[in-house]
């Protein structure tokens, strides 16, 4: 199985915290799952690829997409602050 998530961001500043971010969930992977987040000017690209079972295929997908809104969440908090 494979996914290609790309999020699109106004900023390229954003979208680089956003890769930094995520990028130390890709290190510690299980058997089979390949994942890999790069910045390409104000997208945020993930390719997943996985050859288990597929709830852990979405269970993978939805922790990225838990890890980035924190992420957006946190950065949108200091923006306020500034």
């Amino acid at each position: 199985m494979q996914a290609k998530v790309v999020l699109e961001y106004d900023d390229e500043k954003i979208a680089d915290a956003i890769v930094k971010a995520v990028s130390p969930d890709n290190f510690k992977t299980p058997k089979g799952l390949s994942i890999s987040t790069t910045k390409d000017g104000f997208k945020v690209v993930t390719l997943i690829s996985f050859s288990g079972k597929f709830p852990t295929f979405t269970a993978t997908i939805d922790d990225l997409l838990f890890s980035v809104s924190t992420a957006e969440r946190t950065i949108g908090t200091t923006k306020r602050f500034k």
